[in-house]
């Protein structure tokens, strides 16, 4: 199995939404692929709690797949690419980490 984690930072305000908004734009979204695109084995999206450290991301995804194909099936897909779309537009920074277990 392929773990997937991506975590991101958001702009104050983007998109005529606040960050906490947009991270919670993003989970919805995000966790409404499930079931939708056959790769995904599980997926969750956390939201900060708290925006008191400075070096804290606002959101995490954590994500598992069967394989290095089907994340890159997954990264393709329409619906994905949608949502990534609107991240690129809304994120200040993101970073991942993809490993197996």
């Amino acid at each position: 199995m392929l773990k997937h984690i991506v975590m991101w930072k958001f702009k104050d305000f983007a998109e005529g939404k606040s960050k906490i908004e947009n991270a919670q734009w993003m989970k919805e979204h995000l966790e409404s692929l499930i079931g939708v695109i056959p790769e995904i084995k599980s997926l969750s999206v956390g939201v900060n709690i708290e925006d008191t450290d400075k070096m804290a991301y606002d959101a995490v995804l954590i994500s598992t797949f069967e394989n290095k194909e089907a994340l890159e099936a997954y990264k393709i897909n329409p619906l994905h690419k949608e949502i990534s779309a609107y991240c690129k537009k809304v994120r200040e920074c993101r970073t991942v980490v993809d490993f197996n277990e």
